[in-house]
């Protein structure tokens, strides 16, 4: 290997593992956040083991609830009321999680669910990144490394679900787990942060603050593990990946849709 290649690997290590390096962090004298006892050493690399998912019942989403939007806002330092971001247009707002409303034309049905990066297997901003920037990890979570992001734009526009911002003015007051940068593009991580350092007890911000309101929607685990609960969920219930056509195998599966 040439002097000259490492650093460019060492950018390309920095999602697979600084999240979970992070999880070394002290929060206070002689407190560290590796003291969780599922954690994953920092030295070891995401596993192809574990694929990481969730599903959503939309029949639980209530009527103009965001407890889900808001819950990813205060974890991951995007937006919320509380957040120092100034924009010189609402349309240069990140939006990694956001709510949608579907309607069946031909029925009238009509749905409220949480869209976000669907994670998925063969995920087509991977595939279009000219830099390496967009990368799956090999437990299923799809990242940006935003060092090495040259701001090009190819992921959002190859996204079926509108699922990745861009960062168009500086930011500040940024969250050591959730690093961010002008001229990036951004989406859901699926709270890397927690499942490097929770494992299979990990519970995204988003399904914390689902329950927190008392819905309970949203279910995080191991799609690989048959014993999880999201894998007896799906297989006592079934869900629903949206444009399944697009043979895209996404991470993230829906009911009531």
């Amino acid at each position: 290997m040439s002097d000259a290649s490492k650093p460019e690997i060492s950018r390309r290590r920095f999602i697979g593992g600084g999240a979970a390096a992070a999880a070394g962090l002290a929060i206070a004298p002689g407190v560290f956040l590796t003291e969780v006892s599922r954690a994953r050493p920092a030295d070891q690399p995401a596993s192809a083991e574990n694929r990481w998912g969730m599903l959503i019942d939309t029949t639980k989403c209530a009527e103009g609830c965001d407890a889900c939007v808001r819950g990813c806002q205060q974890e991951n330092g995007w937006g919320g009321p509380n957040s120092n971001e100034k924009h010189s247009s609402a349309l240069q707002k990140s939006q990694w999680i956001r709510i949608v409303n579907v309607r069946d034309k031909e029925t009238g049905f009509a749905a409220t669910l949480p869209m976000m990066c669907q994670h998925c297997e063969h995920p087509p901003c991977v595939d279009v990144c000219p830099t390496g920037a967009s990368m799956k990890r090999a437990d299923g979570i799809v990242l940006v490394d935003r060092h090495i992001c040259i701001g090009c734009r190819y992921c959002m526009m190859a996204c079926p679900y509108k699922a990745r911002s861009f960062v168009h003015e500086d930011l500040r007051d940024q969250l050591p787990t959730a690093p961010r940068g002008k001229g990036c593009v951004e989406s859901c991580t699926l709270c890397v942060h927690r499942v490097d350092r929770d494992g299979p007890d990990a519970v995204p911000a988003c399904a914390e603050a689902c329950a927190a309101e008392g819905h309970d929607a949203f279910i995080f685990g191991d799609l690989n593990d048959p014993n999880s609960r999201i894998s007896e969920a799906l297989a006592k219930h079934g869900g629903t990946k949206i444009r399944d056509d697009l043979g895209l195998n996404q991470g993230v599966r829906y009911r009531g849709i």
